[in-house]
């Protein structure tokens, strides 16, 4: 297990460029199934989850030509879906949760579909129910065996219907609408998610030979088709790692230029950390962020205690909640934060009270910040990290804290984040991998 010993109190300064989206990833590299064609991929980002999806696609027999680490061409003309039932595979994609996204493109080209139960972050239940429930009113049957772990789907053919989703999941609309490109007449998909990686995905069927309109909406139309064919597609910036940006350079008295955003995609990020007094200008697709000595949480305007919570998109994603969790510690004023998705993801919160940070953990779900306007800086310690976004979360706070911190199994943040120590350093961070 790795670690990282962190240096604290140090000020960063310089440019750099946000990675490839790890969601939109997940979803496009499972998209290169439904065709027989080959598929260009640009701006892939060079993380654990993402490299391990592209591993089980070359095990599946898929030709993957690694142009170079953020470049790679796929074709999918000699697939063996059988490998989907080896324990080779289910030891591989257990530990991760995109592979669930390979379910829809089978179904649709070779009507049948073997996926293990996924793994991913520990953060809470995360169902499958909107991904079955989608796959059985387009047409499929479904069966678990408990004894291996494998959901099974297999389908005469599917097709077109409509569908009003239990909730607007993103991959479980990104897994129905890899499904239904290629069913019988049409499908309409209501509450269907809306995010910018929806609508990559969207756009990039489309330029296959799909037909999907309502594209940005929270309702989709998808005329199926015979056959998708090649492509080419450039993954956005991630978002997630944009607003980890952000919030490190104000917990740091960072001044830095975040490059190249897609800021017309970045929907109320910016916004929301204005709202913890976090000074940042965007000119063209750069964010420049100033060096600020204090930021003060903004209050209602009965004066009450601001709330940030996620919503579905346009609204905050739950992937950032951490991250401005940690931000607040630093402010003046009080911030709740109410994290509506999943009932583990706060839990990391003990560590920062370790720190020093004053949190009160209300329940699972909401926890209220109570700022240190930078009187009291928090103190280094040894910690763990438990998932993706927490482990960002810790490593922000122990960049910005008093003396050295140690953050254990940092595997978890590699999963998201590529080379986060190289690219900090490059800075004036002080990230040493043990």
């Amino acid at each position: 297990m790795a670690s990282f010993e962190v240096e604290g109190g140090l000020s960063l300064k310089g440019e750099i460029v946000p990675q490839g989206a790890k969601n939109e990833a997940l979803q496009i590299i499972s998209a290169v199934l439904l065709t027989s064609e080959k598929v260009t991929i640009h701006n892939i980002p060079d993380i654990l989850d993402v490299n391990n999806l592209i591993d089980l696609l070359a095990g599946m027999g898929v030709k993957v030509n690694r142009i170079d680490r953020q470049t790679c061409e796929f074709q999918a003309d000699d697939v063996d879906i059988n490998y989907l039932r080896r324990e080779e595979f289910k030891t591989k994609s257990g530990h991760l949760r995109g592979s669930v996204m390979f379910a829809g493109p089978m179904l649709a080209r070779w009507k049948k579909a073997f996926i293990p139960k996924p793994g991913g972050d520990k953060i809470g239940r995360r169902r499958l129910d909107t991904h079955i429930l989608g796959f059985e009113k387009l047409g499929a049957e479904f069966t678990y065996f408990p004894e291996d772990g494998f959901f099974y789907f297999t389908t005469e053919g599917l097709k077109g219907t409509y569908m009003l989703l239990d909730e607007p999941s993103v991959t479980g609309t990104a897994n129905i609408i890899m499904a239904a490109v290629m069913a019988e007449g049409t499908t309409t998909i209501y509450n269907a998610a809306c995010e910018p990686y929806i609508q990559q995905l969207c756009l990039m069927l489309n330029s296959m030979g799909a037909k999907i309109s309502g594209i940005a909406s929270n309702m989709l139309s998808i005329q199926g088709v015979e056959v998708l064919h090649g492509t080419e597609h450039r993954m956005l910036p991630d978002m997630i790692e944009i607003g980890s940006f952000i919030g490190l350079a104000a917990m740091t008295q960072s001044e830095l230029t975040i490059k190249d955003v897609r800021a017309d995609m970045l929907g109320v990020i910016p916004d929301r950390f204005r709202q913890l007094g976090i000074q940042l200008s965007i000119t063209g697709d750069d964010i420049h962020i100033p060096a600020q000595d204090v930021y003060e949480i903004e209050t209602y305007m009965d004066g009450g205690v601001l709330t940030m919570y996620d919503h579905p998109w346009p609204g905050l994603t739950p992937d950032l909640l951490s991250i401005i969790l940690v931000v607040a510690t630093q402010a003046r004023g009080s911030l709740l934060v109410h994290q509506k998705m999943f009932e583990s993801r706060l839990f990391f919160v003990d560590k920062l009270i370790d720190m020093g940070a004053r949190i009160i953990l209300c329940d699972p779900h909401r926890a209220t910040v109570i700022g240190l306007g930078r009187h009291h800086r928090l103190r280094g310690i040894s910690m763990t990290s438990p998932d993706i976004r927490a482990g960002v979360s810790l490593l922000i706070a122990a960049m910005s804290a008093d003396g050295k911190s140690t953050i254990q199994n940092i595997e978890q943040i590699d999963r998201g984040y590529q080379n986060i120590d190289k690219r900090l350093n490059a800075l004036g961070a002080s990230i040493r991998r043990l």
